[in-house]
């Protein structure tokens, strides 16, 4: 039992020498930084259907935001626009 723990502990001391000796690597000069995480869009929904889709992909027509062209043509073909 005494010779388990005697390995135990010189394979622990071994391991954290080991550790603590790896030098720490500076970030490479070439090395561009990651690109910085997406602000949050504002959400609006299809004037037709009511899906939320961001404003950016969000299709404008007379009568309101569309998530289609297809919504667009529909809402103002039903509204004689």
């Amino acid at each position: 039992m005494k010779y388990i723990l005697l390995l135990a502990v010189v394979l622990g001391t071994l391991w954290l020498m080991r550790t603590l000796r790896k030098p720490k690597l500076p970030p490479q000069p070439g090395a561009t930084p990651p690109p910085a995480p997406a602000l949050p869009e504002d959400m609006v929904s299809c004037t037709q259907c009511g899906m939320h889709l961001p404003r950016s992909e969000a299709l404008p027509g007379r009568g309101g935001v569309f998530c289609s062209e297809a919504h667009r043509g529909a809402f103002e073909s039903q509204r004689g626009n």
